[in-house]
């Protein structure tokens, strides 16, 4: 027989030997790597389904045992056995992450002029008037130049331009925060009649509360004044910004 045969007919035999009936509560595998069985397999081979009215053994509760070592020279108290570090479903704790105010821009003062990029007034010029505790900043049109009211925007969807207004000695009502734009709870969603409901319009129409259209013209009133000192500045609010594609965004200095 040729050296050639010879490793051939040994290279054979390594698999139908290897590939015998695995005995019950052993893994036997191909050459101490690929496992012959899966572990559903295995599971079969070893006949645990089979076995009825299993009875559970409890395990003795061991009371905790201090031991004291030393570390370092000092005395060191330990317990034993330690602690699980898993909890049952019914007492798992529970950690909230707490939410922390947007740190706003440095660029991003009283002021600024900004341009928003989303949201409902999207491409509109603004002024900006207070950064909240929230986060968010206070902008307005002002609502008679270019019809956006006092509202709270994320500085993260506005650009804030080099463009800025003297705002000194004009004071902000301490009343404009957030609770100042939030909506009032209520208890009943609106109901549309039918007639309303075909027609695209609510039961009952949404006004502006006569507080806050006062409060708008109140402050209107000073950003306009000094908007006014500005020469062109009440057209460049009153035009929405915009790029052609001939025009690339990150080489525009704002």
């Amino acid at each position: 027989m040729s050296s050639k045969s010879a490793v051939a007919a040994s290279s054979s035999q390594k698999p139908a030997a290897s590939a015998g009936k695995a005995k019950a509560g052993k893994v036997q595998s191909y050459y101490g790597k690929l496992p012959v069985y899966s572990r559903s397999g295995l599971q079969r081979a070893r006949g645990s389904w089979a076995i009825k009215n299993k009875k559970k053994i409890e395990k003795k509760k061991v009371a905790p045992k201090k031991v004291e070592k030393t570390f370092g020279g000092k005395p060191l108290a330990l317990v034993r056995p330690r602690a699980s570090r898993t909890y049952p479903a019914a007492v798992r704790r529970i950690t909230h992450k707490e939410s922390r105010p947007v740190a706003v821009r440095e660029s991003i003062t009283k002021g600024t002029i900004l341009i928003l990029l989303a949201g409902r007034f999207r491409g509109r010029r603004v002024v900006a008037l207070r950064t909240l505790p929230s986060g968010l900043v206070v902008v307005t049109g002002p609502f008679k130049l270019n019809g956006v009211p006092l509202r709270r925007v994320n500085p993260a969807y506005v650009i804030a331009t080099s463009t800025k207004i003297d705002l000194k000695g004009i004071k902000i009502d301490a009343k404009i925060n957030d609770s100042y734009f939030r909506k009032p709870a209520t208890k009943e969603t609106e109901k549309k009649s039918a007639q309303h409901f075909f027609a695209g319009q609510r039961a009952t129409e949404k006004t502006t509360p006569a507080e806050k259209i006062a409060d708008q013209k109140a402050v209107d009133a000073a950003i306009v004044a000094a908007v006014k000192k500005v020469p062109m500045m009440a057209q460049y609010l009153g035009t929405s910004f915009s790029i052609n594609k001939n025009q690339v965004p990150h080489t525009l200095k704002f």
